[in-house]
């Protein structure tokens, strides 16, 4: 089995400025006009999962919970403070989650729609 999930924004190029330029994840796929969407495959390449974000001319709707996370699990320290770099050069600022655990355990950062994403060691 594999994982996809789909989100729809307006923000495609901050999202991958996020996901590509700051956690290091790769674009898997492109694509455009199909069926009035254009999206991207964003994720890490034979690892069955990725993320989709999609673009069309239909606004997303969306209603935003503070415990609704996606969990990145570094596959090194080295990779950890790689991100840490990185983000210090974009100017991407630390949020703090609700739930405490997720505090303590990684870096928590909002990405362009707003959705919280935790890097854990």
């Amino acid at each position: 089995m594999q994982l996809r999930v789909a989100r729809h924004t307006q923000n495609i190029e901050k999202i991958k400025r996020f996901y590509v330029d700051l956690l290091g994840l790769e674009i898997l796929g492109e694509f455009q006009g199909h069926d009035g969407y254009d999206g991207i495959f964003i994720g890490q390449p034979d690892k069955g999962w990725h993320l989709e974000f999609t673009v069309s001319d239909h606004l997303p709707q969306r209603v935003i919970d503070e415990d609704d996370l996606l969990i990145f699990y570094t596959s090194s320290e080295e990779d950890y403070k790689g991100i840490l770099v990185r983000a210090e050069k974009l100017g991407m600022g630390k949020t703090v989650a609700r739930n405490p655990y997720w505090n303590k355990k990684g870096i928590i950062f909002k990405d362009p729609d707003g959705y919280l994403s935790v890097i854990v060691k």
